[in-house]
């Protein structure tokens, strides 16, 4: 309890400057994003995104890096701060996320407007709709980024991969590269804080995150895969495994 009360004006101090941070995003995307190109909007996410991570009080641990060109981007999901994450590494990604993270507050507006793609998961043909969106924005050099598990696990292990989603690289013939996503912490390979699970709420999870001690995002890119006349049943397994042996080096022998 001690701890906790001689920690309050670090994590107060966090918090009002992640509040400032928010704003200023909103700010920068609907005054400066309006003259600015797909291309030219990527630095100011990847400042912004990079920012954010300092500003909660972690640290961001990259490996390996994006591919150049078109690219579906899949990665496993653990927090709300996956986005942020993966920017700050990979500003290209348009991201494909669930329809009601439009609902947060001040972050569904700023994820709203960087071109992000939404899915009503609760209706199943939503998803092919998102697939030929996805398709055509490959087709056009656009770089996209989803989520394959369809929502947030604990982290050592992934949930099941909805392998629907890879269609769109293997219609239009585009790699995909796995990213590997780790929150850690003093002590824990696979921290307890940044999990987003659970009836955790977004309030109470960014409240937990701001007061966290030591959190270090490790962003590891895998080699890019071929999709071409790929199986997506078969592709999304091979994928599943190369994230889980990543997973897996982590954890202590």
């Amino acid at each position: 309890m001690l701890r906790s009360l001689l920690g309050l004006p670090l994590t107060l101090w966090r918090l009002g400057r992640l509040a400032l941070h928010l704003l200023h995003g909103m700010a920068m995307v609907a005054l400066r994003f309006r003259t600015l190109d797909a291309r030219g909007r990527q630095p100011y996410v990847q400042w912004w995104s990079a920012k954010l991570i300092r500003l909660i009080g972690a640290r961001l641990e990259l490996q390996g890096g994006p591919r150049a060109g078109a690219t579906l981007f899949i990665a496993n999901h653990v927090s709300w701060l996956d986005i942020a994450s993966i920017h700050a590494a990979c500003p290209q990604a348009r991201f494909v996320s669930k329809a009601d993270v439009q609902r947060w507050p001040l972050l569904g507006w700023l994820i709203r407007h960087v071109g992000t793609l939404f899915i009503e998961r609760e209706r199943k043909r939503d998803a092919l709709r998102v697939v030929h969106q996805m398709a055509e924005a490959l087709r056009q050099g656009d770089s996209v980024a989803v989520f394959p598990e369809g929502t947030t696990g604990a982290g050592p292990l992934l949930l099941p991969f909805h392998a629907n989603l890879l269609q769109a690289a293997i219609a239009v013939e585009k790699p995909i590269q796995p990213i590997v996503l780790r929150y850690s912490e003093p002590g824990q390979a696979f921290g307890s804080t940044a999990p987003y699970i659970g009836d955790a709420t977004l309030i109470g999870s960014i409240w937990r995150i701001v007061s966290a001690r030591g959190l270090t995002v490790h962003v590891t890119f895998l080699p890019a895969v071929g999709s071409t006349h790929a199986d997506r049943r078969a592709l999304g397994e091979h994928l599943h495994a190369q994230i889980q042996a990543q997973l897996d080096q982590a954890v202590p022998a």
